[in-house]
């Protein structure tokens, strides 16, 4: 969507009278923060509460909202102390109502879809998509359609999309195979898709922008780290950041890098390429919110990391667990695919393209409960093949081991249980 903040529509380009309408930077702060004090859903949500930077729907009161948005920013003071960092914070958005960042987008397209009247959405996902579009279909009485690769997600994703009364459709595919099915159906049946190719997913998503600034006094970070799946999450943030700076909200933009898993790393693959050309991969990676091998937003993405000056990275399975324990060990839970970037920080410090100074946003993108398994197994030390466990380093293994805690079975005898919490009392903290 373009609007005349957006880059590139300079005010010169205007005539007097539209320059004029132009939104008032110090006025839209104060509008946005008495917001908060209103009991309407519409302010009340996060998304909602910027609504005048998106004018996308006729009447915005009848925006299809479950209160989302308003995530917190935590610091995370023990993982910036490992990386030599003095600021690093996380912008959990697994803390919307559905657990994850696709809420912020899908309140904006499904309230699109409810405007112009259709009666049926539908989505491909690999599970976080199809909970949040289930969830605001039901909302605004529609009806939805979830296509989702069989036994490519993570159960609690799929319940979710089966609680809020979703068709769902399991096909003998990947991902990109349920793209391509849902693809030709709406073009056959009047279904409205809310894939992250629709442009009013991108209004919503990119409005997280928009609160770390605000969290931030107005003071941009420096780094801004974004989980790389379909693409369209850094898009969406690098369109928030630049439209506040046309509008003078903030006085400079910051770095966006995205980082991918090694087993689905298409984005990775076309920066280090020197013909640039996109290859699809056949995606494979346990952080399945981000198995994704032909990504549909590549361009928007690749287009935000230049011209922001940014870098796309890959990580390994065993990299992502161990920044996962990591995470969690400071008391802030995250799935799997969120995890890839402080994994990814690390290689951007080391690189020397973080500076000890700079602040630094980690995206996290989804709750901890959305994938419980993968924590279970990580815990229990299941979680490694063998092959993966020969790749680790002493150095690396022992990382792992420190930050396991498994559950500790043991008979119901006081005694027994007393020497075994003695026993654990007496180590040093990791």
């Amino acid at each position: 969507m373009v609007y005349p903040w957006s880059p590139g529509n300079s005010s010169s380009d205007l005539t007097d009278a539209a320059a004029a309408r132009l939104p008032n930077p110090s006025a839209l702060r104060y509008l946005w923060a008495e917001r908060r004090t209103s009991t309407m859903a519409i302010d009340q949500s996060g998304v909602w509460r910027f609504r005048d930077v998106f004018p996308i729907l006729d009447d915005a009161n009848k925006a299809v909202t479950l209160r989302e948005g308003n995530t917190p920013l935590y610091d995370l003071p023990r993982n910036a102390k490992a990386l030599g960092l003095d600021f690093l914070l996380a912008k959990h958005q697994g803390m919307n109502p559905t657990g994850s960042f696709k809420d912020c987008g899908m309140t904006s397209a499904l309230s699109v879809a409810r405007e112009r009247g259709f009666e049926w959405v539908a989505c491909a996902s690999t599970g976080n998509t199809s909970a949040a579009m289930a969830a605001y279909a039901a909302r605004a009485g529609l009806r939805s359609i979830v296509f989702i690769p069989e036994g490519k997600i993570a159960w609690g994703k799929l319940s979710q999309s089966m609680d809020y009364g979703a068709l769902t459709v399991q096909l003998r595919t990947d991902f990109d195979g349920c793209v391509r099915v849902l693809t030709d159906l709406v073009k056959r049946f009047p279904i409205y898709l809310l894939n992250s190719v629709n442009p009013y997913r991108l209004e919503g998503q990119k409005t997280p922008a928009f609160e770390i600034a605000e969290q931030l006094d107005w003071q941009v970070p420096e780094h801004i780290v974004v989980p790389g799946g379909n693409l369209a999450n850094s898009a969406a943030l690098g369109k928030g950041f630049l439209e506040m700076h046309h509008l003078g909200l903030i006085n400079k933009v910051p770095v966006i890098s995205v980082i991918q898993a090694q087993g689905a790393n298409p984005l990775y693959r076309w920066f280090t390429d020197s013909n640039r050309i996109m290859k699809p991969v056949e995606a494979n990676t346990r952080a399945t919110a981000i198995r994704i091998g032909n990504p549909a937003s590549w361009r928007k993405s690749a287009a935000i990391i230049e011209k922001l000056g940014g870098w796309c990275e890959q990580v390994s399975e065993q990299e992502i667990a161990l920044a996962k324990a990591q995470i969690g060990a400071e008391g802030i839970g995250c799935e799997p695919a969120s995890a890839v970037t402080l994994a990814g920080l690390k290689k951007l410090v080391a690189a020397g393209r973080v500076q000890p100074e700079e602040r630094v946003v980690l995206i996290l993108t989804g709750h901890t409960l959305k994938d419980s398994a993968y924590t279970i197994d990580y815990h229990r030390d299941e979680l490694f093949t063998d092959a993966e466990r020969a790749q680790l380093s002493p150095e690396q293994a022992a990382e792992h081991a420190a930050l396991r805690k498994p559950p500790i079975v043991l008979d119901p005898d006081t005694d027994t249980v007393i020497r075994t919490l003695e026993a654990h009392m007496a180590l040093q903290p990791a």
